[in-house]
């Protein structure tokens, strides 16, 4: 950072002080930011607990249809031990 000062005088004697100060330039963007990655994540969250949501009715379906297979296979056994005697 340089601070300068310029001192002007007029023919007339009087003077006049010009003072430069020379600051860095504010940086803002770590709030910006902050709430960038803040949004990426809620919605990053909500997609990750719609995807497992699908994966658990997915999962129940097929169990349930597993199920019924083997409920089915079960009366057919059935069938043949009738058949049979």
């Amino acid at each position: 950072m340089a601070d300068e000062i310029h001192e002007t005088r007029a023919p007339d004697g009087s003077t006049h002080t010009t003072t430069i100060i020379d600051r860095e330039p504010r940086r803002g963007g770590g709030l910006g930011m902050g709430l960038i990655l803040l949004v990426v994540l809620a919605v990053a969250g909500f997609v990750a607990f719609q995807f497992l949501a699908n994966d658990s009715a997915e999962t129940g379906a097929i169990t349930e249809a597993a199920q019924k297979v083997g409920d089915a296979a079960q009366n057919v056994g059935d069938a043949a031990q009738d058949a049979v005697k």
